[in-house]
Order: C-alpha cells, then structure tokens, then sequence
C-alpha cells in the first residue's frame, strides 16, 4: 500500500513537473475540457437558478391557493371554446363559499372574490403608472402571502361599506411617497378617485420575470365596483386546507364550481383551475432545450479534448522514450509506468476543470451583479460533478498512451533514437 501511495506521489510530482515545462502546451490541450467544464458547470447553474426563481416565484401565489379563472394560464389552442365563456363574477364566491360550508370534510378553506384592473395613480405630484388594482374583501388576508411593511388590511366593515382606503405594493409606494411614509396618506386613483393608504405591502419581487407584485394596489371589492365595475368579470383565490391533497381538492372544486355556474352532466367545464403546476409544465421544456445544448457543447468540448490530450500523451511517451526504457532497465514496474502517463493526462484535465470552474464562477458573479434578483450560484455539488468528469476524460484519453508506455521494451527503448 505504501509503494502504491509514492509511486502516486511521484507520478503526480512529475506531471505537474512537465505541465509547469510545457506551460503553453498544456494550455491548449487543455482547452477542449475547459470550454466542456464550462458549459455543463454553466447549464447547471442556469437550470438550478431557474427552478429557485421557480420556487421563490410560486411561493408568492401561494402553494395552497388556486385561481378559478375564464382563461387558462397555459397555451390556449380552442381560442373561441374560452372567448365565449361567461365572466368569473366576484358574487360567485359566495356561493361557493356556502357549498363548501356544506361540505363534510371539505378540502376546501375559503373562496376569495377578486377584480383586476391596471391604472394610474398620483399623489402629492408624483404617478405610479401601470399599477395592477385588485378589489377584493377582508378575507383575502387569508389567502395573502405577502408581510405588510407598514399598516394592515383593511377590516371587514371597511370592505362592506366600500370605504375609500387602500394598499400599495413596496414599488408604488417608493414612487409616490420617496421621502416620507405613506401610511395615512392620500392616493388618487385613476379617475381623481381619492383614497387613504393604510397599508404597505413588503418588497416580494418579480413572478417569473412576468410581473411585478410590488407594482400593486389593493382596495375593498365594493370600491372596486363603484368606481371601475366588474362586467368584465374578475376570478376567485381559493384556499386549499392541506396542499398535499390539492389534486383532490382541485377535484372537489371543479364539482363545487360546475353547481355554482349551474351546468349539466356531460357539459365541458366553462371556467378553468390555475394553479403553479401550469407554470411548471412551461417551465420544463425550457430546461429540457438548456440541457440538451449544454450537453451537446460539453459532449463535442470534451471529445475534442480528450483526442487533443490523446494526441499530446502520444508525443509525450514518444518524447520519454529512452527515460522509460532507463527507467525500466533500473526496476520501474510497468504498473509505475502506467501510472505515470495516466496521472499525467489526468493532471491536464483537472488543471482544465479548476480553470473552467474559476470562469464559470466569474460569470456567476457577473450575472448577480448586473441581474441581481437572478438566483445565481455555484453549487458544490456541480463543482464536483465537473471535476469527476475532468478526472474521466483524463483517465479515457491517458489510458491508451500509457498502456503503451508500460509495454515498451526496455531494450528497445533505450535504443530509440
């Protein structure tokens, strides 16, 4: 054990002798594995900062709410089966509200009634332009996942007697009130609508690179009505009790739904369930189209690599002739010569993977600098993941030459001119 241990030893002091020799050289070899390290180390990264953008995106709507809407969040192929739907109106919650009261052992929690718009809003000089309005009721603290930065939402009384208050977003906030607080202030909703801030929601972020739920409003549903009206319809939050049976609980919904919107046996549904599984089903073939590329740059990177690494163990072998043959003439085993040569190739490699790692790390670093809400980072997993192929290239393209080093005769060898 302890001859195989120096004969690693000195096999990985005389590699690193002949890279240190043959600087220029060993870089260039090593450049195939290089580019091959630093694209399957960046299509890693970018595949795993998609699914934490994923991940931290759907924790914003909630993994235990979903959306009873007309249109679907997915690809819409029969346009005018959707187009011809009736409108989600808010009053459906309440209905449905009673249905799920009346069901024993309801999978359902509560139905939160919504109506969207986008507007302006001024205050004291200042306008927040495309603000996502939402109407809703005092149940929607139920369904909201969001903190408050400042205030709260509005009570029950409020959201019945339609009182003129509201809810900014962090982003609406900053652009109408930059240097003062906006709690207790007053808003002017597209229209001159005047309205008292009493909350402000705290920084979430972006969903998806879609949209922002900092560029928001929130008022009482009856606001809503009043000033904008909801004959476009609007769609309904609605809270699952336990997220592990939200297939089931989709189920119990869709019966719930069809009740409420009075359809037949044997008529298609006419509204739709959103829920994050549809972002999902976009999200993949993406990652599916990053993998394949990657995979494809790494796979020729490395081929090309491994052959160039072949090539210069070849030259190498040839060069050391003589050294091999003295070598074996003194007592070298041909399994130290072996593994010589092998280390030798595998040595190129690594240096190769700890090069293309240290750019690959320099990118991540760029991307967080100018993109920061992009969840980029170098996981140690993938750092290993690239080194264990750097070390199989190394071992597949040194194997042949040094298999052929440790066959040489001596006598021959010494000869060799």
């Amino acid at each position: 054990m302890t001859r195989i241990l120096s004969e690693i030893t000195e096999s990985f002091r005389i590699a690193f002798t002949q890279l240190r020799v043959h600087k220029l050289r060993s870089l260039l070899t090593a450049l195939g594995v290089i580019i091959g390290i630093v694209a399957v180390t960046l299509m890693g990264t970018a595949i795993r900062g998609i699914d934490i953008g994923f991940q931290n995106s759907l924790a914003m709507l909630g993994d235990d709410v979903v959306y009873v809407e007309k249109w679907p969040w997915t690809n819409v192929t029969d346009w005018w089966n959707y187009a011809n739907r009736p409108q989600i109106m808010p009053e459906s919650s309440e209905k449905l509200n009673r249905i799920i009261e009346a069901t024993p052992h309801s999978l359902l929690d509560i139905a939160v009634p919504c109506a969207g718009s986008s507007v302006t809003i001024n205050a004291a000089g200042n306008q927040a332009g495309g603000v996502q309005l939402l109407g809703t009721n005092s149940d929607y603290g139920r369904v909201m996942v969001a903190d408050f930065q400042d205030g709260r939402l509005f009570t029950s009384s409020e959201a019945d007697a339609g009182r003129s208050v509201c809810v900014l977003g962090y982003d609406v906030a900053q652009a109408l009130f930059p240097n003062r607080p906006a709690l207790d202030q007053t808003v002017f909703l597209q229209g001159g609508h005047p309205f008292r801030v009493i909350g402000v929601i705290a920084r979430q972020g972006e969903f998806l690179g879609l949209f922002s739920f900092d560029d928001q409003a929130i008022i009482p549903l009856k606001a809503f009505k009043k000033f904008y009206g909801t004959r476009r319809g609007g769609f309904l939050d609605v809270k699952v009790k336990d997220k592990t049976q939200l297939l089931a609980a989709v189920d119990e919904l869709t019966g719930a739904m069809r009740r409420v919107r009075g359809q037949l046996p044997g008529e298609r549904d006419n509204f739709t369930i959103n829920q994050q599984q549809a972002f999902k089903q976009q999200l993949d073939p993406i990652e599916e189209g990053i993998a394949v590329a990657g995979l494809f740059v790494t796979g020729l990177a490395l081929f090309v690599g491994a052959i160039g690494i072949m090539n210069i163990t070849f030259v190498s072998v040839k060069e050391r002739t003589k050294e091999i043959g003295t070598r074996k003439a003194l007592g070298a085993r041909r399994r130290t010569i072996l593994l010589q040569f092998l280390i030798e190739a595998v040595s190129i490699c690594l240096v190769g993977g700890i090069i293309g790692l240290a750019v690959t790390y320099g990118a991540c670093l760029a991307v967080g600098h100018f993109m920061p809400s992009l969840p980029i980072e170098l996981s140690p997993m993938l750092v290993l993941a690239a080194m264990a192929v750097s070390t199989l290239t190394g071992v597949i393209a040194g194997f042949a030459p040094a298999l052929g080093a440790s066959r040489m005769d001596p006598v021959e060898a010494l000869r060799y001119e």
